[in-house]
C-alpha cells in the first residue's frame, strides 16, 4: 500500500467519524430538548417530596447532554482532536449523578467521592503548565 492510498483511507475514515459525530450531536440535541420538557414538567408538579430529587437528577442529566454536545463542538473547533479535560468533566458529572441517584450505601458513596477526587487531581494535572496544550 503506497502513501497516497493511506492518505485516502485516513481521509475517508476522518469523514466517517465526522459524519457520525454530527449525527450523534443531532440525537443529543433532541434528547436535550426532551430533557428540557421533562424538567419543565418536574418544576410544574410541585408539592411532591421526590420532585426535588427528580429536579436535581434532571439538571445533572441536562448538563451531561450539554457537555457531550460541547465536546463534539470542541472536537471540530480544535482541528479534529478531543481534549482530555472534557472527558474528565463528563466523568465528574456522571459520578455526581450516580451519587444523587444511588446514595443508599455509604461505602459506595465514599468510593464515588474518591473517584471524583482522582478525576479532579487528573484535571489539575492536565491543566498544569507542563501538560497544557491548548
Amino acid at each position: 500500500m503506497n502513501m497516497i492510498t493511506g492518505i485516502r483511507i485516513a481521509t475517508v475514515l476522518q469523514m466517517v467519524l465526522n459524519i457520525g459525530l454530527l449525527i450523534l450531536a443531532v440525537i443529543l440535541i433532541i434528547f436535550l430538548g426532551k430533557e428540557t420538557v421533562h424538567l419543565a414538567n418536574v418544576l410544574l408538579n410541585t408539592g411532591e417530596e421526590a420532585s426535588a430529587y427528580l429536579l436535581v437528577e434532571g439538571i445533572v442529566i441536562y448538563f451531561l447532554y450539554f457537555e457531550f454536545i460541547a465536546l463534539i463542538v470542541k472536537y471540530f473547533q480544535s482541528g479534529y482532536h478531543f481534549p482530555l479535560r472534557y472527558f474528565v468533566y463528563i466523568g465528574i458529572t456522571a459520578i455526581i449523578r450516580l451519587i444523587i441517584v444511588d446514595h443508599k450505601n455509604p461505602f459506595d458513596t465514599l468510593c464515588y467521592a474518591g473517584a471524583i477526587l482522582v478525576l479532579v487531581i487528573t484535571l489539575w494535572l492536565a491543566n498544569s503548565n507542563r501538560l497544557k496544550r491548548e
